[in-house]
């Protein structure tokens, strides 16, 4: 065995030392994002070296020392005892020392066949798998909670808005069970950008594959992918896609997210009254003792903000790059990786504060209220046989004389309404996702 390299490493240096400034500007904060993927880059080369010993690169006992070595090594990331030295550009690099260290010329076998292109493609793919799963199982967990919410006061009244005007009577059962339902739209992006990343772009190497006689399907079933990206160049444009596509899906999320906020924020101040949360759930004023706010659903709604221009920001860092890689790519990470954390802790707090509202009772009782009932009244003159535009005249006419007596036991009974929220509809459109 070799003796160990010198603890300085990049993949593609030639022996010439990079100037210092010009390191630090091109890794960044490459190091700290990458602690995020070492998991999937080490799992990735794991299905590599076993197919490279299935065509014969490597010896069988080579195959079984590198796969042993990468189990170490990703036993260390699971302790949290992984670390990359300034001395590293990436990931890459210190798995690649790691290996060498362990198994001389066997560990520098490692990289046959491969690129650090396709390396950073299929870490960052199976990485977004699972961080796509596991958003997706956050989204189904708020889901629930609004499902079970709304059918818990389903018959709770609640004045609906157009314009931020009274408009028709609505329900909590209504208002929770429509941002349920968003969500399932929410997921349809969501599910899209996982069949974009299940699909493996190992073997594209740099881009324009390899003339190593590499199985590109024992790797694609090895790494649980669904598919191949098969063709070599269109894998490497995959580089920003598929992190544009996932930002959309998280956009679409955050945007529901956002407005549920806005109106928790809306319903909790004194003007509607309408909800309220426990004292540990609002925070105080350094001046006035009567405050309760709303900061948390405030961070939410600004947090799912900023995470909603996601997608504009990847679209121009992406905008004209011909195909082919280029170092730009690199940046995708320093926008998607901490939203995507970002968006999770959104998740988990939403669910857990929203576990905790107190829905107000008897709110359409106050007479400004009376005129929410205003079309159901038109629609029985209408039932009566009047015509539509008649009974609409008449309406606004005893509204102009202040003559207008709202009928409040009228009843909404097609799908989706008021009287019908379809619970088990939506329930069931979940499971489809």
């Amino acid at each position: 065995m070799e003796p160990p390299i010198k603890k300085v490493m990049k993949l593609w240096e030639k022996g010439k030392k990079t100037d210092e400034k010009i390191d630090h500007f091109t890794v960044g904060n490459d190091r700290e994002l990458d602690l995020f993927l070492v998991k999937y880059d080490v799992i990735a080369s794991r299905a590599h070296a076993k197919m490279l010993g299935t065509i014969g690169l490597l010896t069988k006992d080579e195959t079984k020392a590198l796969v042993k070595e990468l189990d170490a090594i990703s036993k260390t990331v699971e302790e949290g005892t992984f670390t990359i030295e300034d001395s590293f550009e990436d990931m890459h690099s210190k798995i690649e020392f790691l290996l060498i260290e362990k198994l001389g010329d066997t560990g520098k076998k490692i990289h046959t066949a491969r690129s650090r292109n396709d390396q950073i493609l299929v870490a960052m793919q199976l990485y977004l798998k699972d961080e796509l799963h596991s958003i997706k199982e956050l989204v189904k967990d708020l889901f629930d909670l609004l499902l079970a919410l709304a059918e818990k006061n389903k018959k709770v009244v609640l004045p609906g808005y157009t314009h931020l005007q009274i408009a028709m009577p609505s329900s909590f059962g209504l208002w929770f069970s429509a941002y349920a339902e968003s969500l399932i739209d929410d997921l349809y992006f969501i599910r899209a950008a996982y069949q974009i990343a299940d699909q493996n772009p190992l073997g594209s190497a740099a881009g324009y594959g390899s003339s190593f006689p590499i199985d590109r399907e024992f790797t694609t079933k090895e790494l649980g992918f669904r598919t191949l990206k098969y063709n070599v160049v269109a894998a490497q444009m995959g580089r920003g896609k598929v992190e544009k596509a996932t930002a959309m899906g998280m956009a679409s999320v955050a945007a529901t997210l956002s407005k549920l906020a806005m109106d928790i924020c809306l319903y909790m101040s004194q003007n509607f009254n309408f909800i309220s949360f426990p004292d540990d759930l609002t925070t105080g004023s350094s001046i006035m003792p009567h405050k309760k706010n709303p900061d948390v659903f405030e961070l939410l709604r600004a947090k799912c903000n900023t995470i909603q221009a996601l997608p504009n920001e990847l679209a121009l860092l992406l905008t004209n790059l011909p195909s082919g890689y280029h170092r730009d790519l690199q940046l995708t990470k320093n926008s998607l990786l901490p939203a995507i954390q970002e968006l999770k802790a959104c998740l988990e707090i939403m669910t857990f504060s929203l576990s905790k509202i107190e829905v107000r009772k008897n709110i359409l009782e106050d007479p400004k209220y009376d005129y929410l009932f205003s079309v159901d009244v038109l629609n029985e003159m209408v039932r009566d046989g009047v015509p539509f535009r008649d009974a609409y005249k008449e309406i606004a006419a005893q509204i102009e004389a202040g003559t207008f007596k709202p009928k409040r036991d009228t009843e909404h009974t097609h799908a989706g309404s008021l009287g019908n929220l379809c619970l088990k509809e939506i329930k069931d459109k979940m499971k489809t996702i």
